[in-house]
């Protein structure tokens, strides 16, 4: 047997003010459709539940009976609807991404800006963490992708390249290493360096491509972040080796990247995802907008290079 919902609630309504009038009223109906609804749940199970005389209304003993349980039905069914209503209303206008913040700094204010114009009213929260964190993020659910360095394959994730960059020692514009064309590390070897700390992807990749050779150089000063190396070689404590789209931001300025070699180090940045999961809509127009962003930004660096 089917459930009478609109019944149920017209009986409920009635029950608990005691007036068929004030029941219409509360429900927006008219006290003939009201009528309607309870004589249409009470021929459904063959029982008057309402006893009505010209002054009040009562609760026949079957009607009694069925209050508590109906009250308690439409309770529950009232609180999954309000979760899934909770739950679609998240979707909608919050979505959670995570990005390594040298591109999170400088590349993600303009994809955000055209992000914007689709979804206007959607709230983006952005995790500006380490690539081991990113992926953490990734597989726990906790974003809907990640912007990382793609350093390995996992089977729960699906990994989308965008770009590869390759390792630059970032020195003053006064330095002598400026105005080469490129730096070995026996180059920098007697130099004070800057290194970031050993959770992030970038510490790992300048680690393996050196091996042992790493501990004779000279490591100074030790970071967390790729933005406090570049100040610090600002102020003429050293010189760092990071990304060359780390020196983009406004941070790095009068800071000149060059390539390094012997060995040289590089990093390919993708799209992480989780495997099977569908993004939602505005993850999804997100998504589009970030590999369309580096994609120009790459033509945008080859016609600069032609010119």
């Amino acid at each position: 047997m089917r459930i009478d919902f609109l019944g149920l609630e017209a009986f409920l309504s009635i029950a608990e003010r005691g007036s068929f009038h004030r029941a219409a009223a509360s429900l927006n109906l008219s006290q003939t459709a009201l009528s309607h609804r309870i004589r249409k749940l009470e021929e459904d199970l063959g029982l008057k539940l309402l006893a009505r005389t010209t002054r009040q209304v009562s609760l026949t003993p079957a009607g009694l009976e069925l209050l508590p349980k109906a009250r308690r039905l439409m309770d529950d069914m009232a609180s999954s609807l309000d979760e899934l209503r909770l739950r679609g209303h998240e979707g909608q206008e919050h979505v959670a991404i995570a990005c390594l913040p040298t591109l999170a700094s400088y590349m993600l204010p303009r994809i955000l800006d055209s992000f914007l114009a689709s979804f206007g009213g959607v709230r983006v929260r952005i995790l500006d963490h380490s690539a081991t964190e990113i992926t953490e993020h990734v597989r726990l659910g906790e974003v809907e992708f990640g912007i990382s360095i793609v350093s390995s394959t996992s089977p729960d994730l699906e990994i989308t390249p965008l770009f590869k960059e390759n390792f630059v020692v970032a020195c003053q514009a006064s330095s002598p290493l400026a105005v080469q064309a490129t730096v070995t590390w026996q180059d920098i070897e007697a130099m004070p360096l800057i290194r970031v700390g050993t959770l992030t992807g970038n510490r790992i990749l300048i680690d393996d491509a050196l091996g042992s050779r790493r501990e004779s150089l000279l490591w100074r000063y030790e970071v967390r972040h790729i933005a406090t190396a570049v100040n610090m070689v600002k102020a003429g404590l050293g010189v760092t080796v990071l990304p060359e789209g780390a020196l983009a931001g406004s941070e790095a300025s009068g800071i000149v990247g060059v390539p390094i070699r012997n060995p040289s180090v590089s990093r390919t940045i993708g799209i992480l995802t989780r495997r099977g999961v569908p993004l939602s809509p505005p993850a999804d127009r997100l998504r589009e907008l970030v590999q369309r962003e580096f994609r120009e930004d790459k033509a945008r660096a080859v016609a600069a290079g032609k010119s």
